[in-house]
């Protein structure tokens, strides 16, 4: 899955702004870039397309909400773009996150750590039931 950039913007928007209608998204997003009120509505229905939204209307206009959490979509979006790029014994993912962890402050790696642990105890639960 592919998101262009005002997909990305509108997604934003709503994780922090739902249910919205086309109007509305519209005048938040636009106030500084431009842009029509269709290009909205295209957006937008392509989104629920992707099964990103889901959309109840509400009188004459659809009101979207997210249907993936911004979190799910992020690992989503990391797990398509990875695989593009390797096969299933390679450790480019690891990696690449080594590489990239080195742009991350103390207090995300002390979290990336705490959730690494984590995952070992669920693995460890899990082997033992």
């Amino acid at each position: 899955m592919v998101l262009g950039d005002l997909e990305k913007q509108v997604l934003n928007y709503l994780w922090q702004r739902s249910p919205s209608d086309v109007k509305t998204v519209h005048e938040a997003l636009t106030r500084e870039k431009g842009g029509s009120l269709n290009t909205i509505q295209t957006t937008l229905d392509r989104l629920f397309k992707k099964k990103l939204l889901d959309r109840h209307k509400r009188g004459h206009a659809f009101f979207y909400t997210p249907r993936v959490e911004r979190e799910n979509l992020i690992v989503t979006l990391i797990d398509n773009a990875t695989r593009d790029f390797t096969s299933s014994n390679e450790n480019v993912f690891v990696n690449a996150f080594q590489s990239y962890s080195g742009q991350l402050e103390e207090q995300e790696l002390d979290a990336l750590d705490a959730m690494i642990q984590a995952q070992r105890e669920k693995l460890r639960q899990d082997k033992e039931n």
